[in-house]
Parts: structure tokens; sequence; C-alpha cells
């Protein structure tokens, strides 16, 4: 019987993911192969209601790109008519997303606490950041750095042996809403942190002599929107005055050629990129707390998903920074690294020329502030479920970041004088 209420409680919770649903909402993935038909898709953009996944945005397409798009379930067919009558490569990635999100649950009997393998709610989350800390206090502190736009405490994990005026690495998860597997890599390797310390060798190296800052989740209030009404939510929940549209774009928010190349002026696109640069107050508090420690933070990481991408500043400008060959070099044998674990190829670069130019992103405004060694994490998977990755490839993902991560931590330790 208790199995009968597990399964039934499950299930339910899986029913009520989000009140807004995606029955018959399909993901297309279109070449065009010159700027005719990149017109095409911008014709799209503008007459139907097209959710860009890759790029972000219309304003990104180029000729030869790939592209993937969701387009609502009474538009599919009209889209992929137009699709055809103009002669676009394309295929649907998705047929039906509804289907695929309920498949992300893969084990529909799941205990009701928190679950390294599985999407947690914010409030596990929350109770998890207060528990980790409480159980490891010699590792593991906790501090709030912020509240989000509905009051939401940011909770900030520093992980580390205490003493010393130790540098760190900072990284964080959650910047956009609908990228779940990004906050799930952030508990992940909190808790194999804690779990090897003492064990493995790398890890106590690390947490001997550097500091981790992590915090889980940057955009609160759109993961908690993510599971209560709209499962592809990508924004922060701001409202913007004169507008009903709600949310800016964290990833557009920072002073780093703020609202640019590849970030919206208009409050209802996903890219908007705000007021003016930290006008979010999760933007701001991620900003003030790095400027307070600039002296000690060396790395700086930003977990994202999708596309198996390691990218590096800049995206708000073509031009390369001064320390291109180091990083470049750095990315390159990171993925091979990454790749060790379970063969997944990731790509890398500098992030306007590897994957699209984009303005006011954090991983250029930590490089501007002087943090030489900035990435930015896309992690699985390549487009076949995008962001409604299933979680029976959340530890295999995280398995493989946390090698990457570990790498580069490992060379900042051996380059920071």
């Amino acid at each position: 019987m208790w199995g009968l209420l597990l399964f039934l409680s499950a299930t339910s919770a899986f029913a009520n993911v989000s009140v807004h649903k995606f029955e018959g909402d399909k993901v297309f993935r279109v070449t065009p192969h010159n700027e005719e038909q990149v017109g095409i898709l911008e014709y799209l953009a503008s007459n139907f209601q097209v959710d860009f996944w890759k790029p972000d945005s219309v304003a990104q397409v180029k000729a030869e790109m790939t592209v993937d798009f969701r387009t609502e379930v009474d538009k599919s067919a009209e889209v992929e008519d137009i699709l055809q009558q103009n002669n676009l490569d394309y295929e649907v990635l998705i047929d039906n997303l509804q289907s695929v999100l309920d498949g992300q649950f893969d084990n529909r009997v799941r205990a009701a606490g928190h679950n390294y393998e599985k999407y947690n709610r914010w409030e596990l989350i929350e109770a998890w950041t207060a528990n980790i800390a409480n159980e490891n206090p010699t590792l593991v502190s906790r501090s709030q750095i912020g509240t989000t736009f509905e009051g939401r405490p940011m909770h900030l994990l520093k992980v580390g042996v205490p003493g010393g005026n130790k540098k760190a690495i900072f990284m964080d998860c959650g910047f956009h809403a609908r990228e779940w597997i990004s906050p799930a890599f952030c508990q992940w390797f909190v808790r194999q942190a804690v779990r090897t310390y003492g064990k493995e060798t790398i890890m106590t190296q690390l947490l001997d002599k550097l500091d981790f800052y992590v915090l889980p989740v940057l955009n609160i209030d759109g993961y908690v929107y993510t599971w209560e009404k709209s499962r592809m939510w990508r924004k922060t929940r701001s409202v913007n005055p004169g507008s009903s549209c709600i949310g800016t774009d964290p990833n557009r928010n920072l002073d780093a050629g703020w609202c640019t190349l590849g970030a919206s002026k208009r409050p209802c696109d996903d890219t908007y990129c705000g007021s003016a640069p930290e006008s979010e107050k999760e933007t701001k508090a991620l900003a003030n707390f790095i400027r307070q420690n600039l002296s000690t933070i060396k790395a700086y990481l930003t977990i994202h998903s999708y596309s198996q991408l390691l990218l590096f500043p800049y995206s708000y400008t073509y031009d390369v920074t001064k320390d291109n060959v180091e990083l470049n070099r750095l990315a390159k044998a990171t993925v091979q690294e990454l790749a060790t674990v379970h063969g997944t190829k990731y790509s890398y670069g500098p992030g306007a020329t590897a994957i699209y130019p984009a303005a006011g992103g954090s991983d250029d405004w930590a490089y501007d502030q002087g943090i030489k060694y900035s990435f930015t994490f896309e992690l699985r998977d390549t487009g076949r479920y995008g962001f409604a990755l299933p979680e029976s490839q959340i530890k295999a993902t995280c398995e493989e970041t946390l090698v990457a991560v570990k790498y580069i931590a490992s060379y900042v330790l051996d380059h920071l004088y």
C-alpha cells in the first residue's frame, strides 16, 4: 500500500509540473543556407510564437547555422508547411514536447526528499543548502548574498578547508530557469566534494588549497516558475514598468557590452537585457559578491545547457582576449579530459564565434573584472532532448562535468602565481 501511495503521489506531482501544457508542441531543427532562408526564419519569428532554443533569438541566426526552435501545437503544421515550401532543410527533433517533458522523470516511484539523481524543486534545494552545511561544518558554510525579486533568499555555499588567505573559484548554476541540468550539477559538485575529501587525492588537494563558492540557483524565481507554471520559462520574474511582459534575461544583464550584440531591448523577448546593467536583484547580488571578493576569486565558472560546449570570453565582441591562447589551450585540454569519462564530445572556443554573439553575459563580465579563468559550460545534450534532458542522464552528465571542473581548478591552482 505504501508503494502505491508513493507511486500515486509521484505521478500526481509529474502531472502538475506546469500549468502550461506543451501537448503537441514541436521542436524543429533547421539549417538555413542563405540570407533568403534566414529571412524565412525571421518571418516565422515575427508571425508565430516561436521559442528559440538555439540560438537564443532569431537575431543571432546566420546562414549555415543549426537552429532549434519550438512551435505551439496550433501553429506547428503551418510552420512546417512554410519550411517545406521554401525548401529549408529541417527535421523534427521533438514531435510532442509534453511527452518528452513527462519522460524527464524516469523513475516514477521516488522518495519525497532531495535526490542527487533527480530534478529537485526549489524548496528541496534550499533545505539541502542548510543541511549540507550543518552536516559538514568543517568543509561547508552557508551565507546569504541577496534576495530575488520575489523575495527568496539567495544562499551561497563556501566549500573548502577553513584557514589562511586562500584563493577561490566561483561557480554558479541556474541562470536560465528552464536549464534544469545546471542546478543539478552544482548540487552534485558539493556532494562529491564532501564525500571524496580525504579519500581522493585531487579533490582533497583542491579543498585544502582553494575555496569554492557555489551558488546552486541564481534565477530562483524563474526556476520555481518552471515547476509551477510553465516549464519552458527562461528569464527572471521581475516586473517591467510600462510593459505587461515579465522578466529579464539575467545573462544579458551584466555590464559587459550591455545590450549590444545578441541582446534585446524589448521586454517581451527572451533575451531582454533589462532596463540597465544589474537591474535584476539576482545579478546585482552576484556582481556585488564577486566585486567584494575580487582579491581572492581566481576563476569563474557558470553552468548552462545545452550544446556540449566550453566557452570563454568574449561573447559581446568578436575580438579575442589577451589571454586567448592560454584559455583556448586550457579549454581544449578540459574537453579532452571530460571525454575520458563517457566519451561525450564537447566543442570549445570564444563565445561569439563558438556559439553566437551575446552581450551582457556573466563570463565576459567576470573576465573584465580581472578574473582570467572565466568559462561557460553548456552541458548535455546537442538537441535530442535539449532543455528536457531526462533524469537518467543526470549522473553521467555530472560525472563528466565534475572531472572537467576539477581539471580547470587544478590548472588554476598550479597557475596562481
